[in-house]
């Protein structure tokens, strides 16, 4: 590896670093929850961010990808979705990975005073980006840096742009169990899916990586294994005009593909780590 310096950018008042790989491909990551606010792949923005987000520094960023730890949802004590994409982390570094050209930027968050007052528990938390040609992969890498286990759910909340929903397919799915959340009914899904209305289940994750079919679009969505679930999640035209951090059209041009941890909390022993990554690849 070689070291690189990332450049250091203020985006609507929040400071920001980005990456560059070539002419075609950048990113811009937020020390506000580590959150990768736009992926510019092959020449093309492919994350959405919402015009109306939330940039005060305390608030967590509506689109990009926010960095849901170390709970997902509700399923705890914590705030939704947890408290780190809430803080602000520090730059671990940047560098060159001579192998491959990619250009890689790390990002922690460490435990303190401040979250041991929310979740009793030590950690170190780290998301290396690493960017390449038309690729862009998030690993996430959890440590317990303590004296006693704690548990944790969580999830790469990706909010993907698309050119209209309603022509939207994903595929990758078929076969896969399912709890459909706003049915709150379990199923075992049945080919590709598509997107009419409110949105928002959790499958168990593929064994093979996803395929978003946008219109002349087509980008790969892989995860790691340690991720066992993927959320697919679109808010729909009635619920995101309720939303103040959403434009009522925020719906049409965004779907999330979510690697995730929902459906089972992880235990970390003093001293272990874990670590879950999300890659998307733009298919030519």
């Amino acid at each position: 590896m070689v070291e690189l310096a990332a450049a250091a950018e203020s985006f609507r008042g929040q400071p920001c670093l980005r990456l560059t790989w070539g002419h075609d491909d950048s990113l811009l990551v937020a020390l506000h929850g580590a959150h990768v606010l736009s992926w510019t792949g092959a020449g093309r923005e492919r994350l959405y961010l919402s015009p109306e987000a939330v940039f005060d520094g305390q608030a967590a960023i509506r689109g990009g990808v926010p960095v849901c730890l170390p709970q997902f949802n509700a399923r705890g004590p914590l705030a939704k979705h947890g408290f780190a994409r809430n803080l602000p982390w520090h730059c671990g570094g940047a560098r060159v990975d001579a192998a491959s050209g990619d250009v890689l930027l790390t990002l922690v968050l460490d435990s303190d005073a401040a979250t041991r007052a929310t979740w009793p528990a030590d950690f170190r938390f780290a998301l290396t980006l690493r960017l390449g040609a038309g690729r862009l992969e998030m690993l996430l890498e959890l440590e317990n840096t303590g004296a006693a286990p704690w548990t944790f759910t969580g999830a790469l909340h990706t909010y993907l742009q698309v050119q209209d929903i309603a022509s939207v397919r994903l595929q990758g799915l078929d076969g896969q169990p399912c709890w459909d959340a706003l049915a709150d009914t379990r199923a075992m899904h049945a080919g590709e899916l598509r997107f009419d209305g409110e949105f928002d289940r959790v499958f168990r994750a593929a064994p093979a990586p996803l395929r978003l079919l946008d219109g002349d679009i087509r980008l790969e969505i892989a995860q790691s294994a340690s991720f066992e679930d993927t959320v697919v999640w679109n808010p729909g035209a009635a619920k995101s005009a309720t939303m103040a951090d959403m434009a009522p059209d925020s719906y049409a041009q965004m779907l999330c593909v979510e690697a995730a941890q929902v459906e089972r909390a992880l235990s970390l022993a003093p001293g272990a780590q874990w670590t879950g990554w999300q890659r998307l690849t733009v298919v030519a």
